[in-house]
């Protein structure tokens, strides 16, 4: 509702200022009647939280880049943390797939499949033995088939090793796995990304310098997403607005330079202009009589030195003239 009440109020005095200036914009000593006008930034979060700190009160002077305010981040940086954790656990997944296993473990898988292929050669001749002593029915045929299992067992379990030697050597063995752990660690590093930008948004800098114009939160207060904290006039969108008749406009170009005074002023107020109104602000009846037309103003401003800028202040009196073109 402040803030509400902050954009009326400048509307009405916008209005004002155009009312009283009609017919009457030119002074005496041919300069134009005018005053100084400023575009204020509402700086906000995009992310609601409680106002942890402010540090630019109102009425102070800020840098470009210095922060302003800041609200409490504190899930946002548990957040953080743990996307950074999977970023690790994706990252760590895929250099083991990608890398090929280690000497060691290499010797070991050959050795169990020496093992292996030992018990499968025992188990052969076992079986042979048996086999013969089956022919002339010295053992039982149940013993027969007890041997060739195990022969069988120990075949696999040899084809198992050598399977797995095979894939221990494979240097990059697996392309689909590798694969989907790229993509893992793509997406673990875009969270990560997502996570940090929340992080950072919680506090708010200044975009340029200027003066705080006004707060609108104390600390401890929630602050919803995207409502202004504070409220920026920065000094380069101060500028200089006067109204000047139809006669004259038309003489009057983008680049050309004034000269304002103030009361209180200790030296004129430098300033380009930067634009002309396309319309006039006072509109008379349709059928345009020579004195109507003189009623006619347009509105014109201009960017003052940036040396100048921060001294001035919006809506005070100015009386401008136009310099030499």
């Amino acid at each position: 509702m402040e803030i509400v009440r902050v954009a009326e109020w400048r509307l009405l005095a916008a209005t004002l200022s155009a009312v009283l200036l009609v017919g009457c914009s030119k002074n005496n000593d041919g300069s134009y009647q005018g005053y100084i006008e400023g575009e204020y930034i509402y700086l906000a979060a995009p992310l609601a939280g409680y106002l942890e700190t402010l540090r630019a009160a109102r009425g102070s002077r800020v840098a470009e880049g210095s922060p302003v305010f800041s609200v409490a981040a504190d899930p946002e940086q548990q957040g953080l943390g743990e996307a950074e954790a999977r970023e690790v656990g994706a990252r760590e997944k895929l250099r083991n797939l990608s890398e090929p296993h280690r000497q060691s473990e290499v010797a070991a898988m050959e050795a169990q499949v020496r093992v292996a292929e030992a018990a499968l050669r025992l188990a052969e001749k076992q079986l042979q033995q048996q086999e013969a002593l089956a022919a002339k029915s010295f053992i039982s045929p149940a013993r027969l088939d007890e041997v060739r299992a195990a022969r069988a067992r120990d075949a696999a379990q040899a084809d198992a090793a050598r399977q797995q030697l095979a894939s221990y050597r494979a240097t990059l063995g697996r392309p689909s796995e590798v694969r989907a752990a790229q993509a893992d660690v793509a997406a673990a590093r875009a969270q990560v990304a997502q996570k940090r930008w929340q992080v950072e948004k919680k506090t708010v800098a200044a975009p340029t310098a200027g003066e705080i114009a006004e707060t609108y939160y104390r600390q401890g207060e929630w602050v919803p997403a995207g409502q202004p904290v504070a409220s920026l006039l920065p000094d380069k969108l101060r500028r200089i607005r006067f109204f000047v008749p139809e006669t004259v406009v038309a003489n009057i170009r983008l680049g050309r330079i004034v000269e304002a005074s103030c009361d209180g002023c200790a030296a004129p107020i430098r300033a380009t202009i930067n634009f002309i109104a396309s319309q006039a602000e006072y509109t008379p009846p349709v059928i345009y009589s020579r004195g109507s037309r003189e009623k006619l103003v347009f509105r014109v401003e201009a960017a003052p030195l940036a040396e100048q800028a921060a001294a001035l202040r919006p809506g005070l009196p100015v009386d401008v003239r136009l310099t030499e073109r």
